[in-house]
């Protein structure tokens, strides 16, 4: 018999260099989360500081402001008691990532660095960040001494990991990695991870949330498991428009989806209630 678990994902909008509202933002996905029975809340990537801070991403106080951020979620009580997915730039041996911070109860459990980059369309991200090219390869990160003094860690993993508890696995997928031929969750599904997570910043297109959908349902129709998609929505003050549009999918079925189009700053958060030991 399996244990059930209530996973959450959600839409944000979030603003480029507005670390305190994104703040605000964040925390109140988590309560939503949290007030549901949650215990994993993944949000949009880039949602600290928002995607569209464009060259702003060159600026050392863009990477503090967001060490800031991150020790503001770490310290609040909101957070306690529920794993908790969060999207920040950091600078690792010199180099720019774009990554995912997973933290659970004051602790950073694991930061994963995106693998494969959008660089087409309105996507520019190879201006900004370099991919993390080592794949199954994981390496020490020191913090920054404002997160060592309130965590009590000097070190934590960095790198193409995967998240593993007492009952499943789980593995992160960042926007473009979903929609690339070599995504990792292909060799993560063979490997046994269960459940799926990915942050995006997908912008609206005329019929890319179908296109969207389809790669979602695809991604857990021939090994099993679940796959949770959360994205930015609003405009982020750049010229596109994200569209939002949260979903969860099982076994190959759509499950749970937010709304596409809303003028609310937190789309309600989609949540699934699963059990970990399930079969295909």
């Amino acid at each position: 018999m399996g244990r059930k678990v209530i996973l959450a994902t959600c839409s944000l909008n979030q603003w480029a260099l507005d670390f305190d509202g994104n703040l605000e933002r964040i925390l109140r996905s988590i309560a939503i989360a949290k007030s549901q029975g949650a215990k994993y809340r993944l949000g949009p990537e880039l949602e600290i500081c928002g995607y569209g801070c464009a060259d702003h991403f060159y600026e050392s106080d863009t990477l503090l402001h967001c060490f800031q951020v991150l020790r503001k979620l770490l310290e609040s009580p909101v957070t306690q008691d529920i794993i908790c997915d969060v999207g920040m730039p950091i600078m690792h041996h010199n180099v720019r990532y774009n990554c995912r911070v997973i933290f659970l109860n004051g602790k950073i459990l694991l930061i994963r660095p995106k693998m494969l980059l959008a660089n087409y369309g309105n996507n520019r991200e190879f201006r900004w960040f370099s991919p993390w090219n080592k794949l199954r390869h994981v390496e020490e990160y020191y913090l920054p001494r404002m997160i060592q003094d309130m965590t009590g860690q000097d070190t934590v993993p960095f790198g193409d990991c995967v998240l593993s508890t007492k009952d499943t696995c789980i593995g992160s997928e960042m926007c473009a990695e979903l929609w690339n031929p070599r995504s990792p969750h292909v060799d993560m599904g063979l490997d046994g991870v269960e459940i799926f997570t990915n942050s995006s910043a997908s912008y609206h297109e005329l019929r890319k949330a179908d296109h969207r959908v389809n790669l979602v349902k695809s991604a857990t129709t021939k090994s099993g498991g679940i796959y949770m998609f959360a994205n930015q929505k609003g405009c982020d003050g750049d010229r596109l428009y994200y569209d939002g549009c949260a979903t969860v999918a099982i076994n190959g079925d759509i499950v749970a989806q937010g709304r596409q189009f809303s003028l609310d700053d937190v789309v309600r958060t989609v949540l699934c209630a699963l059990y970990a030991s399930h079969n295909k």
